[in-house]
């Protein structure tokens, strides 16, 4: 989860899983089901194809701006100037550096892009409605690249975000450009979707289901491998999605294969390793997160004993104040009565309870996971082990791991204050992810990505 939020986002992990959003996705932690793209650039959105053959994607950045991506991983950050040129600024920093594309006008559809120029691609795109979990309408979209014949298709599970995805995901136009189909949804409470934004797992994985039918009545004869791509959160649902309907593959990037409340224990065991504390700190946080862990997932029904009596003996160790988390540095350093006052409105039928052990376990859909080894958002080392050793027990796991990245699979740069900044993808990390819609396997390098486990080398 990004540290970066604003008091009240973070407030919200009391109750709501906050893996972030995914960067991949485009979408912006925190983003709100009401967040639009900048209406002022937002005509410029779409996939360019290139004189030399690549394409370059330009995306809304959140709310004001534009970013582009290419295959390789690099992105930017796009202003306009006031002298009516276009500023790329390297990753999410504010270095002005590397290509300085220039687009045409709206009307135009066009761009150049480090000397190449290119078109808009038109893409060929259905819009529907279909019906989640409980009757609840969703909007979606299918988008297919050209021709005739049978293609692969994504289904796109959502992160935690509330953001719209038919607005913010970026797969749906770059994939599509590259011979995948994507079908895209806005979750149930965004987007014109029915319903009420959730994090019940349960609920999400029928909604993907849904989709997954949608996607395949839509495509028609179209369809040739359909599969799920889930990120962060995304993590849980896709798998769980998977054992409700037959799919072909799954894909997930940044996700954990443990429980929800292990994520704040671990995320607050990193936060105390990177101020120096050992072992014997580590333990004693560890029965702070316990307390804080049962607090949370009753919704405080097991009342504020046991909250008031770790913060009672630990409140004066130096460390205490390191501790951060999902939410135990929230739960240690808010008063009762704001917890109680809150606690209402950031309830979002979070699984608490959710193992997804079981369902990774008797899977037999081939599964490609891909971590971002130094991820402060869903600490990857657990996930590790259990991947590692479903796939030595024969389960169809593929792990892609990528050193010196962070969640989103980013590149990052750490400044003085420790603080980390995007400088863009892991080169290699789109390819993977596409290869596996279209064959179910990974040849040949992804960059500087480490297979540390193969679904042929188990089988």
């Amino acid at each position: 989860m990004s540290r970066l939020r604003s008091s009240l986002l973070v407030a919200a992990a009391l109750f709501a899983v906050s893996l972030s959003a995914p960067p991949a996705l485009a979408q912006i932690p925190g983003a709100d089901v009401n967040d639009r793209p900048d209406p002022a650039t937002v005509c410029h959105v779409g996939v360019y194809r290139l004189d030399d053959g690549s394409w370059v994607d330009v995306a809304p950045n959140g709310t004001a701006g534009l970013r582009w991506r290419r295959l390789d991983g690099a992105s930017s950050r796009m202003t306009l100037g006031a002298d009516g040129r276009w500023v790329s600024a390297l990753g999410s920093t504010r270095r002005v550096e590397g290509p300085q594309p220039q687009l045409g006008t709206c009307e135009e559809g066009r761009i150049v892009f480090d000397g190449h120029p290119g078109r808009r691609v038109v893409l060929n795109t259905q819009e529907t409605t279909f019906v989640g979990h409980g009757g609840v309408r969703l909007k979606g979209r299918l988008i297919l690249p050209p021709g005739e014949g049978p293609v692969p298709i994504m289904v796109e599970v959502h992160g935690s975000e509330g953001a719209n995805a038919l607005d913010f995901n970026a797969f749906q136009r770059f994939a599509p450009a590259s011979g995948v189909g994507v079908f895209v949804y806005a979750k149930r409470g965004s987007g014109g979707s029915e319903g009420r934004y959730t994090q019940d797992f349960h609920v999400l994985a029928e909604d993907a289901a849904a989709a997954v039918v949608e996607a395949r009545r839509m495509a028609g004869a179209r369809a040739g491998r359909v599969g799920l791509h889930g990120a962060s959160q995304g993590g849980w649902v896709a798998p769980l999605a998977a054992s409700l309907t037959p799919v072909d593959f799954v894909t997930i990037g940044f996700g954990l294969a443990y429980g929800v409340l292990a994520e704040d224990s671990d995320q607050v065991m990193l936060d105390l390793k990177a101020k120096g504390w050992g072992p014997e700190v580590l333990e004693e946080a560890k029965k702070i997160t316990d307390v804080t862990g049962a607090f949370v997932a009753s919704r405080g029904a097991v009342g504020f004993d046991g909250l008031e009596a770790v913060r009672a003996r630990y409140r004066a160790e130096p460390w205490c104040a390191d501790i951060k988390g999902e939410f135990t540095g929230l739960l240690l350093n808010t008063p009762n009565d704001q917890i109680i006052a809150m606690a209402p409105k950031m309830d979002a039928g979070t699984s608490w309870d959710y193992d997804p052990l079981p369902v990774l376990g008797s899977l037999d859909t081939p599964m490609l996971w891909i971590q971002a080894e130094k991820d402060t958002g869903a600490p990857p080392d657990a996930t590790r082990r259990r991947l590692i050793d479903l796939s030595a027990q024969g389960r169809p796991i593929t792990l892609l791991e990528y050193p010196d990245t962070d969640h989103g699979i980013v590149r990052f740069e750490t400044g003085p204050d420790g603080r980390r900044t995007s400088l863009g993808y892991a080169p290699g990390y789109y390819q993977a992810v596409l290869d596996w819609a279209k064959a179910g396997r990974l040849e040949g390098d992804y960059g500087d990505g480490r297979l540390l486990a193969r679904a042929e080398d188990a089988r």
